[in-house]
């Protein structure tokens, strides 16, 4: 049996149940509905674990703040009023883009350069997925268009990093990521066009 066949075979349930919340997760972002947090709660929760265990040290810090990220996202979400519907995307302006750009390069190379003084796997990459996480997760909680844009970058070096650390249940997950994040992005799309033309 091939290395990666043996992976999935060996995953383990906690990593399994992370995989499984992950996705519905995100799915339940693209359809705007308040309950992706719920779910992302116990993904971000059980990864912290996964993370420590395979020294993805960034990782593992990132969904710790994750953690807090869930409530703060729900509490924002949570006041508009459910008989409204979908919560209602917002574009964002020139200048936020800039700046979680600026943020994103900027907090990579501080978090690279400590993680490169630890013991960490990948630090410089690991800092990427991160940083840039974070990013995207701050965007989303504010309901911004240009979330899924940061998410769909995120997504492709991630792939990359969990099948080559061996976590390959997570690094197939991570695909699943991305063509939702392509979806995300095109439904959120369409429906701030509506909001325009409803307007």
């Amino acid at each position: 049996m091939s290395e990666w066949l043996q992976g999935f075979a060996g995953a383990s349930p906690i990593e399994w149940i992370a995989t499984v919340a992950g996705f519905i997760c995100v799915y339940l972002v693209i359809k705007r509905n308040i309950w992706c947090f719920f779910f992302g709660l116990i993904q971000v929760s059980l990864y912290t674990w996964i993370f420590f265990g395979v020294k993805l040290y960034s990782d593992m810090i990132l969904h710790v703040i994750y953690i807090g990220f869930q409530v703060y996202g729900y509490l924002i979400w949570s006041r508009q009023s459910e008989k409204r519907g979908p919560i209602q995307v917002i574009k964002g302006s020139t200048k936020e883009t800039a700046g979680a750009i600026f943020a994103a390069i900027l907090g990579t190379l501080v978090l690279g350069s400590i993680m490169s003084n630890t013991d960490a796997s990948l630090p410089y990459v690991d800092a990427f997925t991160t940083i840039t996480s974070l990013t995207a997760q701050l965007l989303l909680s504010h309901k911004r268009l240009l979330n899924w844009t940061f998410w769909i970058v995120v997504d492709c070096v991630a792939i990359w990093v969990y099948w080559y650390k061996g976590l390959y249940p997570t690094s197939v997950l991570y695909l699943c990521f991305l063509v939702m994040a392509c979806i995300g992005q095109w439904q959120w799309y369409k429906s701030y066009q509506q909001q325009q033309v409803s307007s």
